[in-house]
C-alpha cells in the first residue's frame, strides 16, 4: 500500500443526508444502517473531493494516508451493477482501464478524447489580441481576499478549462473583470468557500460571474460560489456561464 489522498468521514457531524453519495459518480459512499456516511471500498475513491462541496455540515475531507490505490476498472464495474452503464460512464478514469467492449464511449465525458472540426477557411490571425488582464496572481489558491484590485470591482471566478475552451475569453467575460480560477476536480478545494466568503464579504463587489464548462466536473465550482456567497452573507446576484467543449456559450 502506498500514500495517496482518500477520503475521510466525521460520523459525528453526518446528518444522513445522502448527498455525498449521489455527487460521487464512482459509487464509493453509501448510507449505513445509522444512516451515516460510509466508504464503501477504498479502491472506488479516487481522492478528487468531488463530494466535499455538496455536503451541509462538513463531515467529508480528504486526507493523505496509506491505502489502496484507487482501481478505476473495478469502480467501473461496481458502479455499472449498481447504477447502470450510463452512470458507470462517469467513473473517473475509466475510458482508459476499461477494454472498448465493454466500457460504451469510455470514461468520463470531461475526459472522452474527440477532436473538434474547425472552419479551414477562416483567415490567418492577425495582430495579436491584448490581454484583459489587469491583476495577478489569479489561481484562486494563490489569491489575497484583501488584495485592493478586487475592491468595488466585478468579478470573474472562471474554471481553468474555460479560457482554453472559448475563444473569446478576454473579450467577452474577462474585459473590465477581476479573475480569479479554480479547478473543481483537480484543485484541493478544502478552503475555497472560507476565501471566497471572505473575497466577496470584504470588497464590495458590484457583480460576480463564474465561468464554467458543460463537463459534470465543474457543477462543483458552481456549489463552492454558491456557498461562499450564502456564507459571506452579502445578497450579490451571481451570473453563470456555461461553456461547451466546441468553445460556444449555452
Amino acid at each position: 500500500m502506498a500514500k495517496r489522498k482518500i477520503i475521510e468521514i466525521d460520523r459525528d457531524k453526518c446528518n444522513g443526508c445522502g448527498l455525498c453519495t449521489m455527487a460521487c459518480a464512482e459509487g464509493a459512499l453509501v448510507l449505513d444502517d445509522e444512516n451515516k456516511a460510509r466508504l464503501v471500498k477504498e479502491i472506488y475513491c479516487d481522492g478528487m473531493g468531488a463530494c466535499l462541496d455538496i455536503c451541509p455540515t462538513g463531515a467529508l475531507r480528504i486526507v493523505e494516508k496509506e491505502g489502496r490505490e484507487y482501481d478505476s476498472r473495478a469502480t467501473y464495474h461496481h458502479v455499472r451493477e449498481t447504477r447502470g452503464v450510463e452512470a458507470a460512464r462517469q467513473v473517473h478514469g475509466a475510458g482508459l482501464d476499461i477494454p472498448p467492449g465493454d466500457c460504451p464511449a469510455g470514461g468520463c465525458p470531461g475526459r472522452e478524447a474527440r477532436e473538434i472540426e474547425r472552419d479551414a477557411s477562416r483567415p490567418e490571425p492577425g495582430e495579436s489580441v491584448n490581454s484583459e488582464l489587469t491583476q495577478w496572481p489569479v489561481q484562486l489558491h494563490l489569491i489575497s481576499p484583501s488584495a485592493p484590485c478586487f475592491r468595488g470591482g466585478d468579478l470573474l471566478i472562471a474554471a481553468d478549462c474555460t479560457a482554453f475552451a472559448l475563444g473569446g475569453f478576454h473579450s467577452l467575460l474577462l474585459r473590465g473583470r477581476q479573475l480569479v480560477i479554480a479547478c473543481p476536480k483537480l484543485d484541493d478545494t478544502g478552503g475555497y468557500v472560507d476565501k471566497l466568503a471572505e473575497l466577496i464579504r470584504i470588497n464590495e463587489l458590484r457583480s460576480l460571474t463564474v465561468a464554467v464548462m458543460t463537463v459534470p466536473c465543474c457543477g462543483g465550482l458552481r456549489r463552492i460560489v454558491e456557498r461562499a456567497v450564502t456564507l459571506s452573507g452579502v445578497n450579490i446576484p451571481v451570473e453563470i456561464v456555461v461553456v461547451d467543449i466546441r468553445g460556444r456559450v449555452v
